[in-house]
Protein backbone atom coordinates (compact mmCIF):
# COMPACT_ATOMS: atom_id res chain seq x y z
CA UNK A 1 0.00 0.00 0.00
CA UNK A 2 2.03 3.01 -1.21
CA UNK A 3 1.61 6.39 0.42
CA UNK A 4 0.46 4.81 3.69
CA UNK A 5 1.27 6.85 6.78
CA UNK A 6 1.35 5.67 10.37
CA UNK A 7 2.47 7.07 13.71
CA UNK A 8 5.94 5.84 12.69
CA UNK A 9 6.00 7.84 9.45
CA UNK A 10 7.91 11.11 9.91
CA UNK A 11 5.88 14.19 8.93
CA UNK A 12 6.82 16.21 5.85
CA UNK A 13 8.54 18.87 7.98
CA UNK A 14 10.81 16.37 9.78
CA UNK A 15 14.55 16.96 9.52
CA UNK A 16 17.52 14.65 9.37
CA UNK A 17 18.92 14.08 12.89
CA UNK A 18 22.34 15.52 13.62
CA UNK A 19 24.90 13.93 15.90
CA UNK A 20 25.66 16.16 18.87
CA UNK A 21 29.28 17.40 18.97
CA UNK A 22 29.66 15.94 22.51
CA UNK A 23 28.27 12.52 21.56
CA UNK A 24 30.49 9.46 22.09
CA UNK A 25 32.95 9.00 19.22
CA UNK A 26 32.35 6.31 16.58
CA UNK A 27 33.54 2.97 17.92
CA UNK A 28 33.28 4.08 21.57
CA UNK A 29 31.30 1.84 23.91
CA UNK A 30 28.23 3.60 25.27
CA UNK A 31 28.21 2.42 28.84
CA UNK A 32 25.43 1.42 31.16
CA UNK A 33 23.14 4.29 32.06
CA UNK A 34 21.72 2.58 35.16
CA UNK A 35 23.05 -0.54 36.88
CA UNK A 36 19.58 -2.11 37.22
CA UNK A 37 18.48 -1.41 33.64
CA UNK A 38 17.14 -4.65 32.12
CA UNK A 39 18.69 -3.79 28.77
CA UNK A 40 22.19 -2.60 29.62
CA UNK A 41 22.67 -2.85 33.38
CA UNK A 42 25.25 -5.13 34.93
CA UNK A 43 23.11 -5.32 38.09
CA UNK A 44 20.14 -6.96 36.33
CA UNK A 45 20.91 -10.70 36.78
CA UNK A 46 18.64 -11.89 33.96
CA UNK A 47 18.97 -8.74 31.87
CA UNK A 48 20.24 -8.46 28.34
CA UNK A 49 23.60 -6.93 29.26
CA UNK A 50 23.74 -5.25 25.86
CA UNK A 51 27.07 -3.81 24.84
CA UNK A 52 26.43 -0.84 22.56
CA UNK A 53 28.90 1.12 20.43
CA UNK A 54 28.50 4.49 18.82
CA UNK A 55 28.59 4.33 15.04
CA UNK A 56 28.97 6.93 12.32
CA UNK A 57 26.32 9.64 12.07
CA UNK A 58 23.38 8.83 14.32
CA UNK A 59 23.88 5.06 14.35
CA UNK A 60 24.74 2.49 16.99
CA UNK A 61 25.50 -1.22 17.04
CA UNK A 62 24.91 -3.60 19.92
CA UNK A 63 25.29 -7.28 20.71
CA UNK A 64 23.72 -9.59 23.19
CA UNK A 65 23.75 -13.32 23.71
CA UNK A 66 20.41 -15.02 24.27
CA UNK A 67 20.58 -16.78 27.65
CA UNK A 68 18.42 -19.61 29.05
CA UNK A 69 16.53 -17.04 31.18
CA UNK A 70 15.44 -15.32 27.93
CA UNK A 71 13.45 -18.33 26.62
CA UNK A 72 9.87 -18.29 25.45
CA UNK A 73 9.38 -21.58 23.64
CA UNK A 74 11.88 -24.27 24.64
CA UNK A 75 15.32 -23.31 23.36
CA UNK A 76 14.15 -20.09 21.66
CA UNK A 77 14.26 -16.44 22.69
CA UNK A 78 11.01 -14.92 23.93
CA UNK A 79 9.64 -12.33 21.52
CA UNK A 80 9.34 -9.78 24.32
CA UNK A 81 13.03 -10.17 25.09
CA UNK A 82 13.88 -9.58 21.44
CA UNK A 83 11.63 -6.50 21.40
CA UNK A 84 13.40 -5.28 24.55
CA UNK A 85 16.79 -5.68 22.86
CA UNK A 86 15.58 -3.62 19.90
CA UNK A 87 14.05 -0.99 22.20
CA UNK A 88 17.22 -0.68 24.27
CA UNK A 89 19.37 -0.34 21.16
CA UNK A 90 17.03 2.24 19.64
CA UNK A 91 16.93 4.18 22.92
CA UNK A 92 20.70 4.43 22.94
CA UNK A 93 20.53 6.54 19.76
CA UNK A 94 19.29 9.38 21.93
CA UNK A 95 22.75 9.57 23.54
CA UNK A 96 24.13 10.56 20.15
CA UNK A 97 21.55 13.33 19.93
CA UNK A 98 22.09 14.31 23.58
CA UNK A 99 18.38 14.31 24.40
CA UNK A 100 16.38 12.56 27.09
CA UNK A 101 13.65 10.55 25.36
CA UNK A 102 11.32 7.65 26.06
CA UNK A 103 9.70 5.11 23.78
CA UNK A 104 6.39 6.34 22.41
CA UNK A 105 5.79 3.52 19.95
CA UNK A 106 7.68 0.40 18.93
CA UNK A 107 6.63 -1.79 16.01
CA UNK A 108 8.50 -5.07 15.76
CA UNK A 109 8.67 -7.68 13.01
CA UNK A 110 9.82 -11.16 14.00
CA UNK A 111 11.40 -12.69 10.90
CA UNK A 112 12.96 -15.92 12.21
CA UNK A 113 13.40 -17.79 15.51
CA UNK A 114 16.43 -16.91 17.63
CA UNK A 115 17.86 -19.92 19.52
CA UNK A 116 19.29 -19.77 23.04
CA UNK A 117 23.04 -19.22 22.82
CA UNK A 118 22.73 -17.04 19.72
CA UNK A 119 24.63 -13.78 19.53
CA UNK A 120 22.23 -11.19 18.14
CA UNK A 121 23.91 -8.29 16.33
CA UNK A 122 21.76 -5.15 16.39
CA UNK A 123 22.08 -1.99 14.30
CA UNK A 124 19.98 1.12 14.81
CA UNK A 125 19.73 4.52 13.17
CA UNK A 126 17.81 7.71 13.92
CA UNK A 127 16.22 8.73 10.62
CA UNK A 128 14.17 11.87 11.35
CA UNK A 129 13.33 14.45 14.02
CA UNK A 130 10.17 16.57 14.22
CA UNK A 131 9.77 18.79 17.29
CA UNK A 132 10.01 16.39 20.30
CA UNK A 133 9.62 13.26 18.13
CA UNK A 134 12.56 11.10 17.09
CA UNK A 135 11.99 8.44 14.42
CA UNK A 136 14.35 5.47 14.24
CA UNK A 137 14.79 1.99 12.85
CA UNK A 138 16.72 -1.14 13.86
CA UNK A 139 17.61 -4.61 12.61
CA UNK A 140 18.79 -7.67 14.53
CA UNK A 141 20.88 -10.30 12.74
CA UNK A 142 21.91 -13.74 13.90
CA UNK A 143 25.63 -14.29 14.40
CA UNK A 144 27.03 -10.98 13.12
CA UNK A 145 26.43 -7.89 10.99
CA UNK A 146 26.09 -9.94 7.81
CA UNK A 147 24.00 -12.75 9.31
CA UNK A 148 20.38 -13.47 8.50
CA UNK A 149 17.80 -10.93 9.70
CA UNK A 150 15.87 -12.22 12.72
CA UNK A 151 14.05 -9.09 13.95
CA UNK A 152 13.33 -5.55 12.79
CA UNK A 153 11.75 -2.55 14.45
CA UNK A 154 10.66 0.99 13.79
CA UNK A 155 10.25 3.33 16.72
CA UNK A 156 9.07 6.73 17.78
CA UNK A 157 10.78 8.29 20.81
CA UNK A 158 9.45 11.36 22.57
CA UNK A 159 11.82 13.89 24.13
CA UNK A 160 11.04 14.49 27.83
CA UNK A 161 12.49 16.45 30.72
CA UNK A 162 14.15 14.73 33.67
CA UNK A 163 10.97 15.44 35.68
CA UNK A 164 9.35 12.60 33.74
CA UNK A 165 11.44 10.13 35.73
CA UNK A 166 11.13 11.97 39.04
CA UNK A 167 7.34 12.20 38.76
CA UNK A 168 6.74 8.63 37.58
CA UNK A 169 9.48 6.39 39.01
CA UNK A 170 9.40 4.56 42.34
CA UNK A 171 10.77 6.88 45.02
CA UNK A 172 13.08 4.24 46.56
CA UNK A 173 14.96 3.68 43.29
CA UNK A 174 15.04 7.39 42.45
CA UNK A 175 16.41 8.24 45.89
CA UNK A 176 19.03 5.47 45.66
CA UNK A 177 20.14 6.64 42.21
CA UNK A 178 20.35 10.27 43.37
CA UNK A 179 22.30 9.28 46.51
CA UNK A 180 25.14 7.67 44.55
CA UNK A 181 28.32 9.62 45.31
CA UNK A 182 29.41 9.26 41.69
CA UNK A 183 27.72 12.26 40.07
CA UNK A 184 28.36 10.89 36.58
CA UNK A 185 26.29 7.81 37.48
CA UNK A 186 23.54 10.07 38.84
CA UNK A 187 23.39 12.02 35.59
CA UNK A 188 23.49 8.88 33.42
CA UNK A 189 20.71 7.17 35.38
CA UNK A 190 18.21 9.64 33.97
CA UNK A 191 19.64 10.18 30.47
CA UNK A 192 18.24 7.30 28.46
CA UNK A 193 14.83 5.77 28.07
CA UNK A 194 14.07 3.53 31.06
Amino acid sequence: MSGRTTALTPPADAVKPERHPDAPAPGEIIGTHYDRCFGCGDGAPHGLHLVTRAGEGVRVTAEFTVQEAHQGAPGLAHGGVLASALDETLGTLNWLLRVIAVTGRLETDFVRPVPVGTVLHLEAEAVAVADRKIYSTATGRIGGPDGPVAVRADALFIEVKVDHFMDNGRPAEIDAALADPDQLKVARAFEVNP
